[in-house]
């Protein structure tokens, strides 16, 4: 299926004005978008920038470390980092073992981690019909505050029924952490990175960016049960809490909303020095 669909695909017409290929980029846009002026607009925006880095064949690589990319760069690893950091992966991977090792039945947890996906389906598919309404950076500041309430409200349910929560309000608080994580930053996790990176760099950074992503789960995946058995499983959740926290205070100060706003505004907003979200208030 996925290589049918790829069938249907176009090249991006910004690698055509890359590779100085005008007229099939201007064939793709005036395909994509609803008028002609508005893919002529578009073109010209895209070849402006194209001509505005003159050394722009050089390596995508080194091209990661100019300082105008960086802010973007900081902001998409950041999202890419705490959409693992911030525990769903876990909770996916170790919910019947957690609920197993708290004293619950084994058919009772394998039934709990049915719940989770469900409820993991179920917020991807709403949280990606409303982000483009809501936007990216909104959702993820309203959902993840929700996300650590829950997982912290389950450490300390712990604490306080000396290790024996109630099961009811177990899988309330799972579920309810799933709620806001799925329809959170995981949406915006992937989406992220294809957005906010500038086209020259945009193949070297989407591969960093998968790179942290993937390597985050492993290091939560790795070290979920070890981290049990230091500080129990009140304190691992607390934990995740305290993570989803720490993420929510860097999106809040280092990656802006890309909602509405052209691959080429996001460009030059770097270039600008008003990437940043209280640059791009002040400006």
């Amino acid at each position: 299926m996925l290589l049918l669909g790829m069938l249907r695909l176009p090249e991006s017409p910004r690698w055509f004005v890359s590779q100085d290929r005008v007229g099939p980029a201007r064939q793709v846009l005036r395909w994509l978008r609803p008028t002609h002026r508005a893919a002529e607009d578009e073109l010209d925006e895209i070849r402006r920038l194209d001509d505005a880095e003159p050394d722009s064949r050089s390596g995508q690589w080194a091209q990661l470390r100019k300082p105008w990319v960086r802010p973007a760069l900081v902001a998409g690893l950041i999202v890419a980092a705490f959409t693992q950091l911030t525990g769903l992966e876990m909770m996916i991977y170790y919910t019947p073992t957690i609920l197993t090792d708290a004293g619950f039945p084994h058919v009772y947890s394998l039934w709990a981690n049915v719940g989770v996906g469900v409820v993991y389906l179920l917020m991807t598919f709403v949280g990606s019909r409303i982000v483009d309404r809501v936007g990216r950076r909104r959702l993820t500041l309203v959902m993840l505050p929700g996300a650590a309430l829950s997982i912290g409200a389950f450490g300390v349910l712990f604490f306080v029924q000396g290790g024996k929560p109630s099961p009811v309000l177990t899988i309330v608080l799972i579920l309810l952490f799933m709620f806001f994580q799925a329809g959170g930053i995981q949406v915006v996790g992937w989406l992220i990175g294809s957005e906010m990176y500038p086209l020259r760099v945009r193949a070297a950074a989407t591969s960093l960016h998968a790179m942290v992503l993937w390597g985050a789960d492993l290091l939560v995946t790795s070290t979920a049960l070890t981290l049990t058995g230091w500080i129990g499983l009140g304190g691992t959740m607390l934990v995740y809490a305290a993570l989803n926290v720490l993420g929510w205070v860097l999106v809040f100060l280092r990656v802006p909303e890309t909602k509405g706003r052209s691959l080429e505004q996001i460009e030059q907003s770097l270039r600008d020095g008003t990437f940043l979200p209280r640059s791009s208030k002040q400006s």
